[in-house]
């Protein structure tokens, strides 16, 4: 069980978790994990069809933005730091996509999509923020709007600085300088559980190999 951070806690290491993406721009594709499911995951999202106008958040360098376009109208890609969006752009090279730079939990939509996606996002969101996260993505979506994620629940032992019933981890740069963000290991039940809890209808799927889990549904609505 992950503990609970107070508010001020939680505020301070979101801080520092956008901080160290700013820093990681450059090196980010070298730390990615050992694991060989990319095709998988990819395959996944093709099977989703993200078509329509499908908002990206935490898109990082892009990795995953390139592969939005092979279905979508457009892309709208929000993202924190300067220097990821200043990738993604330049990797995209395309006017079908909007690049905004924000703070994910303090940025509101100025229009509302048919698909939501993030990629390896969700465990960034601490738990203390998890119904709150939920509810900006219900307001980010047209009436029968979906939402696809992927993500991971790895978390190196040297990395576990306050323990494994912590979400807090240190993360270092090629440099050798150290980092603390938030890594929660959700469970692929105890995810599907938690978002049923906040009006969401998820199935959340476990790869074949690896730490890595996505997740594909629509919120409950309302007259149910």
């Amino acid at each position: 069980m992950i503990a609970v951070m107070g508010a001020s806690d939680v505020d301070r290491l979101l801080s520092e978790q956008a901080a160290y993406y700013r820093a990681v721009a450059p090196e980010y594709e070298q730390h990615a994990l050992p694991f060989d499911v990319g095709d998988e995951l990819a395959a996944a999202l093709d099977a989703f069809r993200p078509t329509g106008s499908v908002l990206e958040l935490a898109c990082g360098p892009g990795i995953w933005t390139g592969q939005l376009l092979r279905h979508a109208a457009d892309v709208t890609a929000v993202d924190a730091s300067p220097e990821m969006l200043a990738i993604a752009s330049a990797r995209t090279g395309s006017e079908r996509v909007r690049f905004v730079e924000a703070n994910i939990f303090e940025w509101r939509p100025d229009r509302r999509y048919d698909v939501v996606f993030f990629g390896f996002w969700l465990s960034h969101v601490p738990l203390e923020r998890f119904a709150p996260f939920w509810s900006l993505v219900a307001d980010c979506l047209e009436p029968g709007g979906r939402v696809f994620f992927v993500d991971d629940a790895h978390r190196a032992p040297d990395e576990l600085i306050e323990g494994e019933s912590s979400s807090t981890v240190l993360r270092r740069l090629n440099d050798g300088s150290a980092h603390r963000a938030i890594k929660v290991p959700h469970r692929v039940d105890e995810l599907q559980e938690r978002l049923t809890g906040v009006g969401w209808r998820v199935e959340v799927r476990a790869t074949t190999t690896g730490p890595f889990y996505w997740g594909a549904g629509s919120p409950v609505p309302l007259d149910e």
